[in-house]
């Protein structure tokens, strides 16, 4: 199979865990390289041979190498904490030309799962019930469910070819043993001006600020106006007060202007315009990109926020 890399990769790549005991040998992309086992609790989820047969053994990747199949999409799944990827190529004799393979990446949870997934799906894609959602584009598929992202592509696989796709997306899925859903947190967004599917969970340097971890963030667009709200999950208030003003003494040390507000605070950035957030229990919460004269539309959205989050919050 022909190596995948850059965007292209990032878009299209796939993983599949593999069965307890079940020894493979893991063949390098690069050519022959050194073989090795690896046992893996997870080959059932594997499409069972019918009329795609199995072309060739699969193939295990690690964090550690797993940049020879997406080159240099790899750092962005190991920033979500990616543990195993196990990638299955099929034949057919009816299309000779054609190719199918399917990856499913293991990312240690289902949050970090849809941290990944979220990162490459767009609001625009057409997405479709298969685990706990997924989205088809021209020849792929790809899709959430539980700690699993899957991907599936196929290639000159003749007219039925999303037919295919979704018969066999629909039979991994009903595989999976977890079914989480999407996190919980989603629905602390406010509903209203809400861009459907934009919402993203980063792990790591959220906001660009490597002290940020665990945040969530949703688009938003209303009266033609457009901007975001974020939540940023902490292990308990005392951890979650004293990020809040870390927060703000970042800023301020970058010279905005810290103006005290009803709940919370507000003030400018270069970047995030005017920016208005507040701590709720343990979460800390915000409103970023408001255009100046817009600033209402930020604390209303900031109220709206802080009132979802203290139901969120009760024990």
């Amino acid at each position: 199979m022909k190596k995948l890399s850059g965007r292209k990769a990032f878009r299209a790549g796939a993983i599949l865990p593999v069965v307890l005991g079940l020894i493979i040998p893991a063949l390098g992309r690069m050519g022959a390289q050194e073989t090795s086992t690896f046992a893996s609790a997870l080959v059932t989820l594997l499409p069972k041979p019918g009329e795609w047969q199995p072309a060739e053994q699969p193939e295990q990747y690690l964090p550690e190498n797993l940049f020879e199949y997406i080159d240099g999409a790899a750092e962005a799944f190991i920033s979500y904490n990616f543990q195993e990827l196990l990638v299955a190529q099929y034949k057919n004799e009816s299309f000779p030309a054609g190719s199918l393979t399917v990856e499913v990446y293991d990312m240690g949870s289902g949050l970090q799962a849809f941290g990944m997934y979220g990162a490459e799906r767009t609001p625009d894609s057409t997405f479709i019930p298969i685990g706990v959602q997924g989205y088809y584009e021209e020849g792929s598929l790809n899709f959430l469910a539980g700690r699993y992202y899957i991907k599936l592509m196929c290639y000159d696989c003749g007219p039925d070819a999303e037919k295919t796709l979704k018969s066999l997306a629909a039979d991994i899925a009903g595989r999976v043993p977890d079914k989480t859903g999407l996190p919980l947190l989603l629905a602390a967004f406010p509903r209203t001006g809400l861009v459907a599917n934009s919402e993203k969970y980063i792990l790591r340097n959220f906001q660009g600020l490597s002290f940020l971890q665990n945040g969530f963030q949703a688009d938003y667009k209303l009266d033609g106006r457009e901007f975001q709200c974020f939540i940023v999950d902490n292990a308990d208030e005392a951890k979650a007060e004293a990020l809040a003003g870390q927060y703000l003494a970042n800023y301020k040390k970058s010279g905005s202007d810290i103006k005290p507000l009803k709940a919370g605070s507000a003030f400018k950035d270069k970047y995030l315009l005017n920016v208005f957030t507040a701590r709720v229990g343990r979460y800390l919460c915000g409103v970023t990109r408001i255009p100046d004269g817009q600033e209402e539309t930020g604390r209303a959205y900031l109220a709206l926020l802080v009132r979802s989050l203290k139901t969120v919050s009760r024990p």
